[in-house]
């Protein structure tokens, strides 16, 4: 894949733009839209659990630290033996309603090549800590709230591991998974299309230049009409295997759906 978004079905119709994000600056104006999504809208309690303090605006404060971890994320993707990036972060941008002139990022996702074979994807895992996230920076003296966040995050990754191993003990070429792992549109932005645009993004780059792995996601309620739509097919809803102290505790729905071979 080249680092420039090719033209595609994803920019084609009205004003809005899917690009690769090839600066840090488009990364922190993207969390922007990702922490109103999945913080004040979902009110995704996963989701705010890693990303402490995310409504915190004041300069230097909760929100910047978050957007700072995003683009150490970023920052850190490897690529595969062809060259492209395991990770791809894609921006959504429109014409800025308060400044003319300049366009807003209102939508972010983000797609992860996954594999066990060497070379063909980053290695998913179930383990934040492998994942290397800093718990203890994360809740610093809350061994609770890391347990909390630690128990969830298995839990929503355990299928997309179980499904890249089977891909990698398979037969099958390539021996990978295409992931959605993130899909946000700001809430003064939705009902334009702009999650579709960067589902459909993903779906193309692993049919036309990605060998057709088959893709994958782990879809929130507000997002799983759209995927659906667009070729996904739901699995099993993710079942939170926690403490007991954790199972009265908010948790959101997520469905596993997957495209079927081929990147069909």
């Amino acid at each position: 894949m080249s680092d420039q978004t090719p033209a595609s079905e994803a920019n084609k119709g009205d004003d809005v733009l899917i690009e690769v994000i090839d600066r840090a600056e488009d990364i922190v104006e993207g969390f922007n839209a990702v922490a109103e999504a999945f913080g004040r809208q979902a009110r995704d309690a996963i989701w705010t659990s890693m990303n402490p303090g995310w409504d915190d605006v004041s300069e230097g404060g909760g929100r910047a630290r978050c957007a700072a971890r995003l683009v150490d994320r970023w920052r850190a993707t490897t690529r595969d033996r062809d060259g492209n990036p395991n990770t791809v972060f894609l921006k959504a941008s429109v014409p800025d309603p308060r400044q003319p002139g300049r366009r807003a990022i209102a939508g972010v996702a983000i797609w992860v090549q996954a594999s066990f074979v060497e070379g063909r994807g980053d290695p998913p895992t179930d383990d934040l800590r492998r994942g290397e996230v800093d718990l203890d920076a994360l809740h610093p003296g809350d061994e609770r709230e890391q347990r909390f966040v630690a128990q969830c995050y298995r839990s929503l990754m355990k299928r997309r591991v179980a499904v890249a191993r089977e891909k990698a003990a398979s037969q099958e070429e390539p021996p990978a998974i295409f992931v959605l792992d993130m899909c946000a549109v700001d809430p003064a932005f939705q009902r334009r299309g702009i999650a579709s645009r960067l589902v459909r993004w993903g779906l193309e780059e692993a049919r036309e230049r990605r060998g057709a792995p088959e893709c994958t996601t782990e879809a929130s309620a507000m997002g799983r009409l759209a995927y659906a739509g667009l070729g996904f097919r739901g699995q099993e809803e993710i079942v939170y295997e926690v403490d007991e102290e954790f199972q009265g505790r908010d948790k959101p729905s997520n469905l596993f759906m997957r495209t079927g071979g081929n990147g069909d």
